[in-house]
């Protein structure tokens, strides 16, 4: 079934209700009593963005990737980061082709739909940089040469906490260029069980059956764009990352770039419940999960404990939210 968003919106975000409804089922049969990340996974897509999932190993990080990729029928490519990966083993390479007498560009795995880097952490700073391109302009540059890369194109990018061995911290401006990170957290008792049951056979994942097809997003991703934001609550998404730059327990707040993606999420967030305009809940509740990865504490609140999290959460609950019906 494909969207059609010929005509009004809501047409569009009837659609748009039927396929996402079945790619939340679908990731929702091999991840368990997760509705809530699940769910924060499509927004993402839907946003024209990338997800950072960061978690302790063996909580399902590259299993909900795996999922959401493999619930939409289109290219999918798996990157295995690790100490010794090198950028053109992400980007491609040009290797010289002796028949033709002529440099030829051989793809790399970043040519597809849907990229699951899987440990992304353990790589170098060099290597992770590779993706800075391609994740905010979705074409990449080899020996001059620009290369685009087909809609719709998401990163899906799992990490270990910075305390794990052998693990480099993501730089700044990687960070930046996730639109959310999220944490599965471990499982509820009664979700662990059921885990035991499933998983002891074949891996659910094996039985997972596309739901969507690349085409189907593209026109998903048409209905999200055309979302109504009104002014009032553009200003308070812009209210609300700037508290951010003011913040004495932080020494680096959000940037520009993170209103934008705000925004972008939050009409995703809002296609999802099938409504035609963005609310201040929808800004609220992307808030932490959009803004918290890009900041920076100082290192008195560091001393203290005190989490970029709390800080955002803190401040969605003093920064006026606006009437927006106006």
């Amino acid at each position: 079934m494909s969207v059609s968003t010929h005509g009004d919106l809501g047409r569009g975000l009837d659609g748009l209700a039927q396929i996402s409804s079945k790619i939340l089922g679908a990731i929702e049969s091999v991840i368990e009593g997760k509705p809530d990340v699940v769910r924060l996974a499509l927004t993402v897509l839907l946003a024209e963005g990338h997800l950072l999932i960061e978690d302790v190993p063996g909580v399902g990080k590259t299993m909900l990737a795996k999922a959401l990729a493999k619930s939409i029928d289109c290219s999918v490519r798996r990157v295995q980061f690790t100490p010794d990966l090198l950028p053109s083993d992400i980007t491609g390479v040009s290797a010289y082709n002796q028949e033709l007498r002529e440099f030829e560009f051989k793809p790399g795995p970043v040519f597809a739909n849907i990229v699951v880097g899987d440990e992304i952490n353990r790589a170098s700073p060099k290597t992770q940089s590779a993706l800075l391109e391609c994740m905010e302009e979705r074409q990449v540059t080899v020996d001059g040469r620009t290369y685009p890369l087909d809609a719709p194109f998401m990163v899906i990018a799992t990490q270990n906490p910075v305390e794990m061995e052998g693990t480099y911290p993501l730089p700044e401006a990687q960070r930046d260029r996730f639109t959310a990170r999220i944490a599965m957290g471990y499982p509820e008792p009664a979700a662990e069980l059921e885990m035991l049951d499933v998983h002891g056979g074949p891996s659910p994942l094996d039985r997972l059956q596309p739901v969507a097809q690349d085409g189907d997003v593209r026109e998903m991703i048409e209905v999200v764009r055309e979302v109504h934001v009104a002014p009032a609550l553009r200003g308070y998404a812009i209210a609300l990352v700037a508290a951010t730059r003011n913040h004495p327990e932080l020494r680096l707040g959000a940037s520009p770039r993170a209103t934008l993606q705000l925004v972008r999420a939050a009409r995703a967030y809002a296609a999802l419940d099938d409504r035609e305009y963005v609310l201040p809940d929808d800004l609220q509740r992307l808030a932490v999960p959009v803004l918290a990865h890009r900041l920076l504490p100082t290192a008195e609140a560091q001393v203290q404990r005190r989490s970029p999290e709390q800080v955002v959460a803190e401040l969605v609950e003093r920064v006026p939210v606006p009437d927006h019906r106006r």
